[in-house]
């Protein structure tokens, strides 16, 4: 029986205008970091992000990598904070659906690879913290367990008491479809930029879903 779902939040709720993530890093990044005396290139970062390289490769660097991830997120709220002053930081129509999965007396969580800070500013921008019982952003007790790792999905699924039966996980990257099925759930892929391989159901917005949620709790829509 379904009883909840587990949301990805960038790309899925929300989206940035113009935004570029070499350029985000090479902007923003890369001179907070030659602050501290790292020279870290774009392309050893994005390893470190997509799981290539774990996140404590940084500290061949001289420098702690929870300190290190850290850095990196204080300067990704300052960007977000410039995004939303610009405007540029834009909830997708069908944000709105997630009042009806309420409706229904479904447990929602949001689970992002951000940081607790960056996750929880862009929620707020637009008044969808409320609709979710848990949201959790990146562990630094745990920095590799972001998604694809099941970490954050397992770490969610126990906090609204939910078994792997019970639960979708609902986001719009490969990362999301990994982290779902290696915590046992089924997935959906909103297919906003694409589809994904592997997902159980695809949408093209959070509306489509629900109606796929409804036919799962046998309830008919007009």
């Amino acid at each position: 029986m379904l009883r909840g779902l587990i949301f990805d939040v960038d790309e899925t709720l929300v989206y940035y205008k113009g935004y570029d993530h070499r350029e985000w890093y090479e902007r923003w990044v890369l001179p907070e970091l030659r602050k501290h005396g790292i020279d870290l290139d774009y392309e050893t970062y994005r390893k470190t992000v997509t799981g290539e390289l774990p996140r404590s490769y940084v500290e061949r660097f001289g420098i702690d990598h929870i300190e290190f991830w850290k850095l990196v997120d204080d300067v990704n709220l300052s960007y977000r904070k410039w995004m939303a002053e610009l405007g540029r930081i834009k909830a997708f129509p069908d944000v709105s659906a997630l009042g009806e999965l309420r409706k229904l007396g479904l447990k929602l969580a949001a689970v992002s690879n951000a940081s607790q800070e960056c996750t929880e500013f862009v929620l707020d921008l637009f008044s969808l913290r409320d609709y979710f019982d848990v949201v959790y952003g990146k562990d630094y007790s745990n920095l590799d367990g972001v998604k694809p790792n099941p970490y954050l999905v397992e770490k969610a699924l126990k906090a609204l008491n939910l078994g792997s039966d019970e639960a979708l996980m609902v986001g719009d990257s490969a990362h999301d479809v990994l982290a779902g099925k290696g915590a046992g759930l089924r997935t959906v892929n909103v297919t906003r930029f694409g589809k994904v391989d592997g997902a159980d159901y695809y949408v093209r917005d959070l509306w489509e879903l629900v109606g796929i949620v409804k036919k799962m709790l046998g309830i008919h829509s007009p």
